[in-house]
């Protein structure tokens, strides 16, 4: 992403700080990774999957560097209880040759959970849970108008307009908050924490208004 796109998604970001390490935190998050190892390993197999529920979100997006298959009975779980075996989502790569390869998982809260009950999720000295906010939509009926530009930026969506002046200005909706709070934990990817915990996002924001994700 250019420096204007990652300055733009900024401010359509909001984070959990990063608190300091410490050893109970390392302790709790190391048993969180083997508990959700063992639960969702059988998913490496993406038909199984399928089978028990998940469902790719935005399958017309090609080439997405990281694939979200959700179990929208277990989201609605995650929006009462926390069960570290039962993420809302399952992530996703693709190899060379096309086949999905299991990263991870998502875990979700609900927009109104302070840092305190997040923490108690997932700590926050090792992982940054955030939400996405600010965000101006296009009036709907029309997909095209995702692609709307300004001054050759866009004006909707994750790399568009953040304030409401601005979105009622260019006939958009505006929303504080699209969606709740949610981190990833790239359980395969690596033994290291700080790879385990890192969230790229998944989806540019330059893909999701390009198919008009609404």
């Amino acid at each position: 992403m250019s420096s204007a796109d990652m300055k733009a998604m900024a401010a359509h970001m909001e984070m959990t700080r990063l608190a300091a390490k410490n050893t109970a935190d390392s302790i709790r998050a190391a048993k969180l990774v083997t508990e959700l190892r063992t639960s969702i390993s059988k998913y490496k197999d993406v038909n199984l999957a399928v089978a028990d529920g998940f469902r790719q979100f935005a399958p017309q997006i090609k080439n997405q560097r990281v694939y979200h298959f959700t179990n929208y009975g277990w989201a609605l779980e995650n929006a009462f209880r926390f069960n570290p075996e039962k993420p809302t989502s399952l992530l996703y790569k693709k190899d060379a040759a096309g086949n999905f390869v299991l990263l991870g998982a998502m875990y979700t809260a609900p927009k109104r959970f302070t840092e305190s009950q997040l923490d108690e999720r997932v700590p926050l000295s090792v992982a940054q849970w955030h939400k996405h906010v600010n965000w101006c939509l296009p009036p709907k009926g029309d997909p095209s108008l995702w692609q709307t530009k300004k001054n050759e930026r866009p004006v909707f969506g994750p790399l568009g307009v953040s304030t409401e002046q601005e979105c009622q200005a260019a006939g958009g909706r505006f929303e504080k908050e699209v969606f709740g709070w949610m981190v990833h934990a790239n359980v395969f990817a690596s033994d290291d924490p700080s790879v385990i915990w890192h969230d790229d996002h998944g989806m540019s924001g330059n893909e999701m208004m390009d198919h008009g994700h609404d």
